[in-house]
Formats: structure tokens, C-alpha cells, sequence
């Protein structure tokens, strides 16, 4: 065993978000086909849970790890009953980023539009409630631009309705 050469992995950004997922090996795999990830690892327990899975979206890196339906170390998205972050991914071309999420499964939210921003930018959740918005960057736009354009859009932008 080696000692560590620095205070992070040389794979590693400084941060990296970990999902919990009930059914964690299901979605790592449909996470490879519906946005293209690579894995890396994939590392189970003794029942064959997953206790770290690794994937890699272009240059970015995601920890994955199984729901434990014996411990408090936090609930999926779908045991919740909502998505407490939405995981947001650069892509070349975000109309046929979409068109393949969906095709693989996902549930669509919001259809690719272009947005004050500056991006070309679309929303979707997938089977296991995780939600997922993907983009890509049309435009350079200064701070005081994106306001501008965000206060024409919500201007006329409907209500979001109440309950």
C-alpha cells in the first residue's frame, strides 16, 4: 500500500456530488446509456449493494451509493417523493441530449428552450427521481446582459400556481 502523494486522489475534483440511489447498480447503468457516463468503479457489499460507484460525464466525476434501508445515511429521491438537486450537464448538442435521455427513459420537464442566460437548456428526471438538466452554452453574457433578459423573461413568464 502506497502512501497518498496529496490531500485528494489525482482523479478527484475538489467538489463531487454523491447521490444516493434505490437501486443504484439499475440507474449507474441507465446513466451510461442515457447520458453517456463512463464507469470507473463500482464497489458492493457483501449483499451486493453498492457502497461507492463512480462514473465519469465528460471531465466531471459522480459518486453514486445504494439507499441502506438499515442506517441513516440518507434516502433516495424516490423514497423522499422529490429531488433535492438536479445534477446539470454541458452537452454539444442539449436537443439531441434530450431526445436520448427521454428515448432511455427519462420523464421530460421542461422542453429544450433558449434561455436569458445565455444557454440552450432542458430538464428531465429520471426513473429513479433524480433530476437532470442538460445545456449547451450559446452565448457570452455579461452579468448585468443576463439580467436584463432575465427580467424581460419572468416579466413574462405566467404565475407559477399555487396549491
Amino acid at each position: 500500500m502506497a502512501t497518498a502523494q496529496s490531500w485528494k486522489p489525482a482523479h478527484a475534483q475538489t467538489v463531487t456530488p454523491y447521490l444516493i440511489i434505490k437501486d443504484c447498480a439499475k440507474a449507474m447503468d441507465f446513466y451510461k446509456k442515457a447520458f453517456g457516463a463512463e464507469e470507473v468503479a463500482r464497489l458492493c457489499s457483501p449483499d451486493g449493494k453498492i457502497m461507492h460507484g463512480f462514473l465519469k460525464f465528460g471531465d466531471s466525476n459522480v459518486y453514486f451509493c445504494d439507499e441502506m434501508d438499515d442506517t441513516k445515511c440518507g434516502a433516495s429521491p424516490s423514497t423522499l417523493g422529490n429531488c433535492h438537486a438536479t445534477m446539470h450537464i454541458f452537452v454539444e448538442d442539449v436537443d439531441a441530449a434530450f431526445k436520448k435521455a427521454v428515448d432511455a427513459g427519462c420523464t421530460p420537464f421542461m422542453p429544450p428552450m433558449d434561455m436569458f442566460w445565455g444557454d440552450r437548456y432542458t430538464r428531465v428526471t429520471d426513473p429513479f427521481g433524480q433530476g437532470w438538466s442538460l445545456a449547451t452554452h450559446k452565448q457570452d453574457l455579461t452579468p448585468e446582459e443576463m439580467q436584463k433578459a432575465g427580467n424581460e423573461f419572468f416579466k413574462n413568464m405566467e404565475a407559477c400556481p399555487t396549491k
